[in-house]
């Protein structure tokens, strides 16, 4: 395949960068520049030397190459260790472009580590989840992707589907060989009735530990003046949302983020809920009602004046927490509600709430299939095993068990990326970075 360069690293000034080579020719391309012959290259070794434009040095550099099938993706690749200046980046790619590599898309070097048997499609998307982490527990989710310890937890049931179609289609087609046992209808029922119950599982973990990825989104809302920034600013630790005694201070939907059991959660600190003939303050009213119809939880803030019931109204088909602020001067407090004082930081018994209500207490770190695109495939594969049960229970004739049965296995194949490489290319390695 033709030579692919990009940076690897940052596109920051910092001590080092790393530019990244790939392709059949990579070792001529990058020995027409550098001050060593890599033609011959057998095996992985470090080189030390220039990259020259001509005569003129560019940069000392290290690098090193790694020879195929032994490398990241497979093919022969090389990178190269240079001074951090993105101004020096720049060049040396420049010149290796003209040399004959060219600039690789998105996701590029991990596309052909898949295509080329190194990695299967679930570690490919746990290299990008590995980069969008933005908690221990998102990372360690990703490592387990990475390192096929999630795809692994699929393989049985995949071999299940296969033994059980291929035990059905012998019948089917060869039908004269008496020492060939007959599979029967209730054992087409107990198999995949336990496939389902497995693929029921995953999917089950998997939409709970999307959380450590995804993260939930929580809107602050309630009247003017009753705590909502202060609670923010508690909640993020930061001064971010400007505090004031003065109703409507907050016109426009200020966001803040915080970790909660290894969960991002996103904060929507909304304008006060009122009637307002302010035309900006209507606004940033409006946009509070979008937040709440979008997040995951609300958090209504009220204070010693108590619950309004008109804005209630407005919360209450939502998963929501009744949050009564300036626990330091409230006089009554009836212990079954939360009470906390936003502006003393006093937000326990609120953090304690949120990850009851949002099962964050539940949910653990361990392999799991958390995207889209895998719980998708795996709800598939159960509605075709559910009709080979169907059938298999109806006494339908067998090939007609077998097609259901064909199309999950099918599906199982897509999971892992097995079938369909190049289709399936372009829409998944597109959302990667460059130098991936």
């Amino acid at each position: 395949m033709e030579t692919i360069v990009a940076l690897a690293s940052a596109p920051m000034k910092s001590a080092l960068s790393i530019i990244r080579l790939s392709g059949d020719d990579c070792f001529q391309v990058v020995s027409k520049v550098f001050s060593k012959d890599l033609t011959n290259c057998k095996k992985r070794e470090v080189h030390f030397g220039f990259l020259k434009d001509g005569v003129k040095n560019i940069d000392q550099v290290v690098l090193i190459t790694y020879v195929a099938p032994h490398s990241f993706t497979g093919e022969n690749s090389v990178e190269i260790m240079c001074h951090g200046s993105m101004l020096i980046v720049n060049q040396i790619i420049t010149i290796l472009i003209q040399k004959g590599a060219r600039m690789a898309v998105n996701g590029e070097f991990s596309s052909r580590a898949y295509l080329n048997g190194k990695i299967d499609l679930i570690q490919a998307e746990g290299i990008n989840d590995m980069i969008n982490a933005t908690s221990e527990e998102a990372k360690e989710m990703s490592m387990f992707a990475l390192s096929g310890e999630t795809s692994k937890i699929f393989l049985p049931i995949r071999e299940k589907i296969g033994e059980l179609l291929a035990k059905i289609e012998v019948n089917i087609d060869y039908p004269e060989y008496e020492d060939i046992a007959e599979i029967s209808k209730i054992e087409v029922i107990s198999v995949c009735s336990q496939i389902k119950s497995d693929l029921a599982d995953l999917i089950n973990t998997g939409e709970r530990n999307r959380v450590y990825l995804d993260g939930v989104k929580v809107a602050i809302v309630g009247k003017p003046n009753v705590g909502k920034s202060s609670l923010l600013n508690a909640l993020i630790n930061e001064e971010k949302a400007i505090v004031t005694d003065i109703a409507g201070t907050t016109r426009d939907v200020v966001e803040g983020k915080f970790n909660l059991n290894g969960v991002p959660v996103y904060l929507y600190d909304t304008a006060g809920l009122h009637e307002s003939d302010d035309k900006i303050e209507q606004i940033g009213i409006n946009k509070a009602k979008e937040i709440i119809n979008k997040s995951d939880l609300v958090l209504f803030v009220v204070d010693e004046t108590g619950i309004d019931n008109h804005l209630f109204d407005l919360i209450k088909d939502k998963k929501h927490l009744i949050v009564f602020n300036k626990s330091d001067i409230l006089k009554v407090q009836d212990g079954h509600s939360i009470y906390v004082s936003a502006i003393k930081h006093d937000i326990k018994p609120l953090l304690d709430g949120m990850i009851k209500m949002l099962e964050l207490d539940e949910v653990s770190v361990r392999p799991s299939f958390t995207n889209a695109r895998q719980i998708g495939l795996l709800k598939q594969i159960v509605s075709h095993i559910d009709i080979a049960i169907r059938d298999a229970k109806a006494d339908e004739p067998s090939d007609l068990i077998s097609a259901s049965l064909m199309i999950a296995y099918n599906f199982s194949l897509d999971l892992l990326g097995e079938s369909n490489k190049n289709d399936l290319t372009n829409e998944i390695f597109s959302r990667f970075c460059v130098g991936k």
